[in-house]
């Protein structure tokens, strides 16, 4: 993907459900008018779920997703189920694929009741109706195409649309907090962790976002803030700080300039930033001996000094003082079975999309295990976590 690409946490997603040879793979290839699912008449040839990032009007940006059969059988096959039932976590939309032929069988239907109680919108879509003698109507919440023909394959683009909606649902990363001509001075250490030749993609986001409120964005390393800000003409509404950098930047920065983190900011964008607030006085309760997980939702070559598996635990260690057992996911691994861990520390979450944070968000919950996130926890480490929740006039109350 190109850096001017829309990643795929900003996409709409849809996911391809269904038994084995209803006609997954045919469709992700109508949709997306690719040859991109091997298409066969042996059941179970999908193995794995296979995505697909397009435009697809009048949506926009998506994200499909093409999914193993969810009938399938043996010890592999139950762990193919398994993937295929991990991408409902990060679904805004499911594509029940269900053979016209043979109807809604049990399978489909205890799938559609994990849909309505996820409350994931969804499509039954009849494949193969080429086969059919009589086709039926479509109606909101059910089509009949034909991926072979391509006939009703606009019409389920459309339908898709219908039932999403196309309201701007109005979540800003920091654009709703400034306004026209407001500075926003960003912090971007550059060091051996950060990539060659670019900013990170919340950095990214982030600028973006104060560009399509009219404001200025000044970018700065962390050795340089002083100087920067002695420079600015008038004070910045908002300085952003990569949050490994919170030591030295929270003493840089005035206390009369508000002051928060690129972390602190995507836990907000995500819908977490108030649990998140809430988790992390799990700090002060830990015990020699607790396990902590530290989540993160993308996969890097891991540095010397990394932040998740490094910094963050050499930190707790030193903040808490106690003896403390640490384990690590990343990508699209996140355990089922949260209950052993006295807390759970999870990244911002910038290639996650909203549903897939708030599933996680919601399983710690669950489990009766808090849940913070990078920044907050550094922010905390280091004292400075009030100050830097002062911008949300929603999450202040939380820590008087």
């Amino acid at each position: 993907m190109s850096l001017n690409s829309t990643p795929s946490s900003e996409r709409i997603h849809i996911g391809i459900f269904g038994r084995r040879n209803a006609g997954k793979s045919s469709l992700i290839n109508a949709l997306t008018g690719q040859d991109l699912a091997v298409v066969s008449d042996i059941a179970g040839t999908t193995t794995d779920p296979v995505s697909k990032a397009m435009e697809l009007l009048p949506l926009g940006p998506v994200l499909i997703t093409d999914t193993a059969g969810i009938d399938d059988e043996g010890e592999l096959g139950g762990l193919r189920v398994d993937k295929s039932r991990r991408v409902l976590f990060s679904t805004d939309i499911a594509l029940v694929v269900i053979d016209p032929a043979l109807g809604e069988q049990s399978y489909d239907k205890e799938l559609i009741a994990e849909l309505d109680k996820q409350k994931i919108p969804f499509i039954r879509v009849y494949n193969k109706s080429d086969l059919l003698d009589n086709v039926p109507e479509s109606t909101d919440t059910d089509i009949y195409v034909s991926a072979l023909s391509g006939k009703n394959i606009y019409e389920l683009k459309e339908l898709i649309a219908k039932r999403l909606g196309t309201k701007d649902d109005g979540r800003r990363i920091c654009g709703d907090l400034l306004s026209p001509s407001d500075i926003v001075v960003l912090v971007v250490p550059i060091d051996s962790a950060a990539p060659k030749g670019r900013l990170i993609l919340p950095q990214q986001q982030t600028i973006r976002d104060i560009l399509e409120a009219n404001a200025i964005a000044a970018v700065c390393k962390e050795s340089e803030v002083c100087d920067t800000l002695s420079s600015l003409k008038k004070k910045p509404r908002l300085v952003i700080t990569d949050s490994q950098a919170f030591a030295k930047v929270s003493k840089d920065v005035p206390e009369d300039i508000p002051l928060t983190s690129f972390s602190i900011l995507f836990a907000r964008y995500k819908g977490g930033l108030s649990s998140a607030v809430s988790g992390v006085t799990a700090l002060d309760r830990l015990s020699d001996g607790d396990t902590v997980l530290i989540s993160e939702g993308c996969t890097h070559h891991r540095q010397c000094d990394d932040i998740g598996t490094v910094k963050l635990p050499r930190w707790i260690r030193e903040y808490t003082g106690k003896e403390l057992n640490f384990e690590f996911t990343s990508g699209g691994e996140f355990p089922r079975e949260l209950k052993k861990y006295a807390m759970i520390i999870h990244c911002g979450g910038c290639m996650l999309n909203e549903r897939e944070m708030k599933y996680r968000t919601a399983c710690a919950a669950d489990a009766g295990v808090p849940m913070t996130n990078y920044g907050i926890c550094i922010a905390y480490i280091n004292g400075v976590l009030k100050r830097c929740v002062q911008p949300f006039e929603d999450i202040r109350s939380l820590l008087d």
